[in-house]
């Protein structure tokens, strides 16, 4: 049976606005004694009372839950992250509730729709990110919004991410300085802020070192293992295969070390390899893996702190937070001048042969 404010009165002895305004934090307005609000908490406590919350968030029209969107909850980026915003917003007293969009843009708006009929307090948003029109409404309509890691140049709108395409030249420059030139990029979903950028900053580095752009070595077509399965088979086959392979996320980078293992080929003796994401599995691997990092922990933080800052200050100029990325140099690349002399030793083993 269901404990009410009533049943606390009849055992107390006061009245039901004495015992709504204790159990409701209003005692100091209302002044209210200490002992009185000690015996009608304890009363409480004692029949099992517990407050409706969500009539309470009706009333005052808070819902203390925020709704959290990713692309895709089994990427280890997006898990750390959604990790992350948790432990931010409970800082703040908040809930959340968390929508996995499946890399699909139909279902980000559904999961949009669903959240906002749940009346919650704010959004953060990790969108798919080929469009943003759905994401305009939510903008006009003045529900407080902070968009993290995919977001959109055009699009005037609190938002927090890293530098895209300074990660992907710090990757870039870092093969070409070890002497690669054929330097294939296994890409994400084409359209996205992640993926442009990246493909900008990959594409700016070897010009800018004089290598002519081959389209052969650019492929794949969304952020999921199975592309960088796909894509590094086919890159393997082509008569002057690539001697190093960037990938633009770190399920890519999964996908193209089992495709390698299948064919046999050994990191970095055959083929060198860095991925944008950092995740915690890079440095276990045999080779440990040159990844770009992404701050996950601060562009958590940076996103809450944004959308509590909206929240609070609706009227406020929108911010846009870019982060810096850091590579970080492991085993998984070797000089080129290395690579041509271990491939000239085995010709040579085999000719004796």
């Amino acid at each position: 049976m269901i404990t009410t404010l009533k049943d606390i009165a009849e055992k107390t002895g006061f009245s039901i606005s004495t015992v709504s305004r204790v159990l409701h934090d209003k005692s100091n307005k209302s002044k209210i004694s200490e002992e009185t609000q000690l015996k009608i908490k304890q009363t409480a406590k004692d029949l099992g009372y517990r407050i409706n919350t969500l009539a309470r968030g009706l009333r005052l029209q808070k819902t203390h839950e925020i709704g959290v969107i990713v692309p895709d909850i089994s990427n280890p980026f997006f898990s750390a992250m959604i990790k992350n915003i948790a432990t931010e917003l409970r800082k703040h007293g908040y809930n959340f509730i968390v929508y996995d969009s499946d890399e699909n843009i139909v279902i980000e708006r559904s999961a949009i729709t669903s959240l906002l009929g749940k009346r919650v307090d704010g959004l953060i948003i990790a969108s798919v990110g080929q469009d943003f029109s759905h994401l305009q409404k939510i903008r006009n309509s003045e529900i407080p919004f902070v968009m993290i890691d995919r977001c959109f140049d055009a699009f005037d709108v609190d938002s927090v991410s890293v530098d895209n395409v300074k990660g992907s030249l710090l990757a870039v420059n870092y093969l070409i300085k070890e002497g690669h030139s054929r330097i294939a990029f296994i890409q994400g979903l084409p359209g996205t802020y992640a993926n442009e950028t990246r493909l900008q900053g990959y594409k700016s580095a070897l010009l800018d070192a004089g290598i002519s752009i081959d389209e052969r070595l650019i492929v794949g077509d969304d952020f999921r293992s199975l592309n960088g399965y796909l894509e590094t088979k086919l890159l393997l086959k082509l008569s002057n295969p690539p001697t190093a392979i960037f990938t633009a996320g770190d399920l890519i980078v999964l996908g193209a070390l089992e495709a390698c293992r299948e064919n046999n080929i050994t990191i970095p003796r055959d083929l060198s390899l860095v991925t944008f994401d950092d995740p915690i599995f890079a440095s276990y691997l045999s080779p440990a893996l040159s990844a770009v990092e992404q701050p996950v922990t601060k562009m958590a933080e940076m996103a809450v702190a944004l959308l509590y800052r909206r929240m609070k200050n609706p009227n406020d100029e929108r911010r846009k937070v870019l982060l810096e990325p850091k590579l970080n140099i492991r085993s998984s690349v070797t000089r080129i001048s290395m690579l041509m002399n271990i491939k000239h030793i085995i010709k040579t083993e085999n000719t004796t042969e």
